[in-house]
């Protein structure tokens, strides 16, 4: 191993003089509309496939597309000597939908404006992927002895419905004696921090059908059952909705509080309210105080409604009673929250308070409570301090990756996360952006992170 190649002046260097490079592929990949939860895309989805498999295969990698029940597996590496350490590293391919009439540019166009990149997928989570990956020759150029394995999903933005079964055929190909995540997000430029947890998701939604057809109001109204207006009531009685509080009994009942410890490194975080107001261009909050926005962020469960569907919606008002409707609304759990018990509560509180509404099921993601200690996680924090001089913060995620949990339950190995996206990169927004300094500094937290776990002894 060739230690003068693995300094920071070193990796700094490599950065600059691939930096074109990581530009020409991370705008390949960008410019490729690999939308999961659009089938009139599936052909682009394919195409990214493709295109990572080639990306690694152009730098001297090895890679295979693995199909699923779904969209498929991209399996990349770099070394796969059995005598030496393996590390996986994942990220997904796929992008939200890119429909919001604020983009200031084609959404799929990559644009480079001086140091920042903007596209849909730019930073959640092509540029992380590519960063991780340019890491990885770094450390292979410097001879770190090491098998670096990629595996990056194609329906993460969907829940990852066939990632289970994916990888579940394929476990044997993904031994691994630790998996890095790169799909997150710091809480303030200049300050890294890194999940010790994630929330799970469970969406449902809520159906009622009193007619069949449109009722004129002046010929039925009052006697007539209103749909809109039950599943409005309805939601009232589950949740408190200027608090956000959950009215379901027992729905808090398996929640792990924050620790003295987390809440205390939470509060050192960097994080402002105004910031976060900024951020995510917010008008108004439940709480302005900071340790209260973490602990409803980070640290409780949710219910959210998303969308109320029935009724007349176009100019004006049809005076006409709707015959059926629906609310959508999902559910973020924390440790150690069940969804099979959480949606046995809602089913059984629908039931009392309105019997004849339906409850419709979708995909679920557990909760995820990450590692601090050990040797991986002092590699993480190492990694940190190392490419961009501070030391990281062990916070939680408020989203969800479907991926992590299943990671660990079927290849029977830890997960931590590396990653590099900021607020203002937009995670899920128009105009999503990623930038070099982030890019060029990932490219060194990787090598470093990779040179370290490499001294750790194979499993």
């Amino acid at each position: 191993m060739n230690l003068d190649l693995l300094t920071r002046e070193a990796l700094a260097a490599f950065a600059a003089d691939h930096r074109e490079a990581f530009e020409a592929e991370l705008r390949l990949l960008v410019e490729i509309p690999s939308v999961s939860a659009d089938p009139a895309h599936a052909a682009d989805v394919r195409r990214c496939a493709e295109a990572a498999r080639n990306l690694f295969e152009r730098h001297g990698g090895q890679a295979e597309i693995l199909e699923t029940d779904g969209n498929p597996f991209i399996h990349g590496w770099l070394g796969d000597d059995p005598g030496l350490s393996t590390i996986t590293v994942y990220n997904h391919m796929d992008v939200q939908p890119a429909n919001e009439p604020e983009w200031t540019a084609e959404p799929f166009n990559f644009v480079v404006d001086g140091d920042t990149y903007r596209g849909r997928g730019s930073t959640d989570d092509k540029g992380p992927a590519v960063t991780a990956f340019f890491g990885a020759l770094a450390a292979k150029k410097a001879g770190v002895p090491l098998n670096i394995h990629f595996l990056w999903e194609l329906e993460e933005e969907i829940g990852s419905p066939n990632f289970a079964g994916g990888l579940d055929k394929y476990k044997d190909r993904f031994k691994t004696d630790a998996i890095v995540v790169s799909d997150t997000v710091w809480i303030t430029r200049g300050k890294p921090s890194t999940p010790a947890g994630l929330r799970g998701l469970k969406g449902f939604i809520l159906t009622l059908e009193t007619a069949d057809h449109d009722l004129h109001s002046g010929v039925v109204g009052g006697a007539a059952r209103n749909p809109l207006a039950e599943l409005i009531e309805l939601v009232s009685k589950m949740m408190d909705g200027n608090t956000g509080k959950v009215k379901i009994p027992g729905f808090y009942k398996e929640v792990v509080k924050p620790s003295k410890k987390e809440l205390a490194g939470w509060a050192t975080s960097g994080f402002t309210t105004e910031t976060f107001m900024k951020d995510h261009m917010l008008k108004g909050l439940r709480t302005m105080e900071p340790l209260g926005i973490l602990k409803r962020v980070w640290g409780r469960p949710t219910m959210e409604v998303h969308g109320v569907v029935g009724g007349y919606t176009g100019p004006g008002i049809k005076s006409a009673v709707p015959p059926r409707a629906e609310v959508k609304l999902t559910c973020r759990l924390v440790p150690d929250m069940d969804e099979l018990k959480t949606m046995d509560r809602i089913k059984r509180f629908v039931k009392k308070h309105n019997p004849d509404v339906v409850v419709h099921e979708e995909h679920g993601l557990a909760p995820f409570k990450g590692h601090v200690t050990g040797p991986y996680a002092e590699a993480i924090r190492d990694a940190y301090q190392f490419a961009f001089g501070a030391a990281c913060t062990f916070t939680r995620e408020g989203g969800s990756i479907g991926a992590v949990k299943t990671m660990e339950d079927i290849l029977g190995s830890q997960v931590f996360f590396l990653g590099l996206s900021l607020p203002e990169h937009g995670y899920h927004a128009p105009n999503e952006n990623y930038d070099w300094e982030q890019a060029g500094g990932g490219m060194a937290a990787f090598a470093r992170y990779f040179q370290t776990v490499s001294g750790i002894k194979k499993q």
